[in-house]
């Protein structure tokens, strides 16, 4: 019989740990706490529109198609992607705005006419983030990260240099612009990875790389049909799938897993993937004595936002907005400290806005409007109905503004969602929506370990882990979490190709 595989969640990281395992002849379950598959990825719907829940943005489309390219298929089997252009509205104040370009001429020009210039200093940019791009995520990411040695490597090595891992985000951007606005537009993209630009390492222009250099896409039908696209490759692959059924033990004898423990039901299992919210696993599902990490150890880490999210539901269509809208129309800097130095709500927040409908008519009932807004917050902070209200209305008073349109009076559908919605949906730690923060003392092998001496049947992945926060990270660290798995089985990896 083939040896047995328990998989903890089904976001991302879990759908592509399944769905390698599988191919590679194990007997694998899928047990989910939600009762539907996609973790942050799901979808609702409600009064005819189409809400997805979290992720937003598909960039690196080259990691989607490396991955169903592994099981001999290709995205366009699965959901129909289209680019984005222009790729995102920036929102700089009331009455001003850029659509930027996706066409790389037309950025070149937008660029130069802002600041005269910066259409060479762009080109020598976007060189250096795609030379990051091509090491950092074909060859660094895809490693586990277990040790320092991982890095030791000749080619890595020579280009240490150009990948910028000690050099600050927010310096190196400051040294081909100068115009505010190009810079928040550069600085936009590691907003999420979790600390202030001048706290990010510049190796991360591989995000400007993934925005500028790859496009902004979207698959027809919303995020959620990359869920859907790997949960039938998972089932055709004979993955099962358990839903409704939070895990409630990780059974330990004699240093290793045995299995899974959800409620009275015990699952038995000759490995585990954990790609459920790390910390949650290892101090609430784990005996101590399995246990890698303390409380003091989690205290410590620096974790990236939580967000304010809203589903709106709107009785009319909304001039003025793209798909992706950025609103930097206040000075973002009192934002970032809020997140990350004080802990507190801020007082005039950033907020992005998405509009899938302008894009994708089954988001919405005809005639209306689908608007999913973020505003990002630090974790851990307390989320009651009365400050949602309040964001909601700041929010909508700029968002009025500057559409020129009365949108809350046609308001037909309205959630709210948050910090503790996070936790008790994902058990998410500290109710942190993108994972640990991408600061240099926590990248690469300084990430909590992906295995740990404890266990040695059990392997982590997701976003707390190698390679960090994102749906791509998240979906690439499934893939190298089941590698793990083949290497401690002792079989002879299968390699399928188109």
């Amino acid at each position: 019989m083939p040896e047995k595989i328990i998989v903890i969640g089904s976001g991302f990281s879990g759908l592509s740990a399944a769905a390698t395992l599988a191919q590679q002849g194990f007997s694998v379950q899928v047990i989910e706490k939600n009762d539907t598959v996609g973790g942050r990825a799901r979808m609702f719907h409600e009064n005819g529109f189409a809400f997805d829940m979290g992720p937003s943005w598909y960039w690196m489309p080259d990691v989607f198609e490396d991955f169903f390219a592994a099981f001999g298929k290709k995205v366009s089997d699965y959901y129909d992607l289209k680019r984005l252009d222009p790729s995102y509205r920036v929102v700089l104040g009331p009455k001003e705005c850029w659509d930027i370009p996706a066409d790389p001429t037309e950025l070149r020009n937008f660029f130069e006419s802002v600041e005269p210039g910066s259409a060479s200093r762009l080109d020598r940019f976007l060189a250096e983030a795609e030379f990051k791009y091509r090491v950092g995520v074909k060859e660094i990411v895809y490693k586990p990260s277990l040790s320092a040695w991982e890095f030791v490597d000749i080619r890595i090595a020579k280009g240490a240099l150009k990948l910028h891992m000690f050099n600050s985000f927010s310096a190196y951007v400051r040294k081909f612009f100068s115009h505010p606005g190009l810079i928040k537009l550069m600085e936009f993209p590691v907003l999420f990875l979790g600390a202030k630009p001048e706290k990010t390492p510049a190796l991360y222009s591989i995000m400007n790389y993934a925005d500028m250099g790859l496009g902004t896409w979207y698959p027809m039908g919303g995020m959620h049909e990359i869920v859907k696209a790997m949960h039938k490759l998972s089932c055709d692959l004979g993955v099962e799938f358990i839903t409704g059924s939070p895990v409630t033990e990780i059974a330990v004898d004699s240093g290793r897993t045995t299995g899974v423990k959800c409620g009275n039901t015990f699952y038995p299992a000759d490995y585990v993937v954990a790609s459920a919210d790390y910390h949650h696993v290892e101090q609430k599902l784990l005996p101590g004595s399995s246990r890698k990490y303390d409380e003091n150890y989690w205290n410590t880490r620096v974790m990236a936002p939580s967000s304010l999210l809203f589903y709106l539901g709107i009785d009319r269509k909304v001039p003025g907005l793209l798909h992706h809208n950025l609103f930097f129309d206040e000075d973002f800097a009192p934002h970032a400290e809020a997140i990350y130095d004080r802990t507190e709500w801020p007082e005039k927040p950033l907020f992005y806005v998405c509009c899938p409908s302008k894009t994708d008519p089954s988001v919405a009932p005809e005639g209306k409007e689908n608007l999913f807004i973020l505003i990002p917050t630090a974790p851990g902070l307390e989320d009651p109905e009365e400050i949602r209200e309040k964001y909601f209305h700041i929010v909508m008073d700029r968002l009025e503004k500057f559409t020129g349109t009365a949108i809350r009076e046609k308001v037909i559908f309205k959630r709210s969602y948050a910090t503790s919605n996070f936790i008790s949906d994902y058990n998410s730690f500290k109710g942190n929506a993108y994972g640990l923060a991408n600061t240099l003392r926590q990248t690469a092998f300084l990430k909590p370990k992906m295995r740990t001496s404890k266990l040695k049947n059990l392997v982590f992945a997701g976003q707390l882990t190698t390679p960090g926060p994102g749906v791509p990270p998240s979906l690439i660290s499934g893939r190298v979490a089941a590698a793990e798995i083949v290497k401690l089985s002792g079989k002879k990896p299968v390699i399928c190709t188109n």
